[in-house]
């Protein structure tokens, strides 16, 4: 008989095995459940985000899965459901919620920053307090997981407390030109590979839910206090209140992999909860130099998976770098964000297999420490 932990992990491998280099993606969503926030996917059409959410879901045994595409005409009755005309008629205001996203075990919302003042109020207090209210109705919603989707982050600083409200952001790229085939083979496969399906039940995950309210953070708590220092005076900002909530993270991430306390290569999940696709490296770079120092058999798979970088890539990010700082007028944060930058290429460049070429970028790389160092 499986208990849940292993039951969940059953779920992963079954997604992940029918999504070729989702790998992460699909974690990143696991500990998000587990954690119970927001997780947000960023990337172009095609990259099968919503098949990736469609594909866990099915996996919960009687849930219910909501999945809607925003517009900017997107209407509240769209999302939660529109108001029971037999209830009306006797003068309430009552909304008939069946098969709408009030009734929904998970919920994936995609092109989320099309999220219209109609909806947007109900939409945020959904997110954050996972409460449904229109009117005098109130209405608790047992949704395990939100997850947000869009082609590209808000231009509009309104929507920005709607992207707050997703504490995980995850890169959704296309996959590496290597691994097409294999896409295609798995592509072709999937509506077939329904036999078998490994499934747990909403109170399996929500027993978990609880279970990682009890992992013990204590060991890599000055840990994490000097990293968000770190990530502040880099120009992340992390709030209050988004340091509280990194924790659920840290304890799902334990708990996945079977411990009760959680150890340094936890902090692996900071690399998500960038604002701007600019602050992806900066994030990693600072978060792999820390969790580098963890090599325990019991972190997580994805906590020490390193892509191998192509030599030829890092050498034009240093061009580019050196051609930024050569730039007339640049601020002291531009500076900071140039310098971090090459910091990361400089931790990547360590992962070069041949060492000529690990030479020959290093080389560049102390070149153009110096340039900065001369002048500032």
């Amino acid at each position: 008989m499986m208990n849940s932990a292993e039951k969940f992990d059953r779920v992963l491998s079954y997604v992940k095995n029918a999504f070729v280099g989702k790998n992460e993606i699909v974690d990143l969503l696991g500990i998000s459940l587990i954690a119970k926030e927001n997780a947000f996917l960023l990337g172009p059409p095609g990259t099968a985000k919503s098949a990736i959410v469609r594909h866990l879901s099915s996996c919960i045994q009687d849930g219910k899965n909501f999945e809607y595409l925003l517009t900017r005409f997107t209407e509240p009755n769209e999302i939660f459901g529109p108001f029971d005309i037999r209830r009306l008629k006797e003068g309430e205001l009552v909304t008939n919620t069946e098969g709408m996203m009030p009734e929904a075990s998970l919920v994936f919302l995609d092109e989320i920053f099309n999220a219209n003042s109609a909806i947007l109020n109900s939409l945020l207090m959904a997110l954050n307090e996972r409460i449904f209210r229109r009117g005098k109705e109130t209405k608790k919603l047992p949704a395990l997981l939100f997850v947000g989707a869009s082609n590209l982050l808000p231009e509009d600083e309104a929507l920005n407390a709607l992207l707050d409200r997703f504490l995980i952001r995850i890169r959704c790229d296309y996959v590496d030109t290597d691994l097409l085939e294999q896409v295609l083979l798995a592509g072709w496969k999937l509506d077939a590979n329904q036999t078998d399906k490994p499934t747990i039940t909403p109170a399996e995950i929500i027993e978990m839910q609880q279970k990682s309210k009890l992992v013990d953070l204590s060991p890599i708590r000055k840990q994490y206090v000097d990293l968000v220092h770190n990530l502040r005076s880099t120009g992340v900002k992390v709030s209050d209140r988004r340091a509280v909530k990194i924790q659920n993270l840290l304890a799902a991430s334990a708990l996945i992999c079977n411990r009760d306390a959680a150890i340094v290569s936890d902090l692996w999940v900071l690399k998500h909860i960038w604002d701007t696709e600019e602050q992806i490296e900066i994030l990693a770079g600072i978060v792999d130099a820390v969790i580098e120092k963890d090599q325990s058999p019991q972190a997580h798979p994805q906590a020490h998976y390193n892509r191998m970088p192509n030599a030829e890539e890092l050498m034009k990010e240093v061009e580019l770098l050196k051609t930024k700082w050569s730039a007339e007028n640049l601020s002291f944060e531009e500076k900071n964000v140039l310098k971090d930058k090459l910091r990361y290429v400089q931790n990547r460049s360590n992962w070069v297999k041949k060492s000529e070429h690990k030479q020959f970028i290093q080389n560049e790389i102390d070149q153009l420490w110096q340039l900065m160092l001369q002048t500032v």
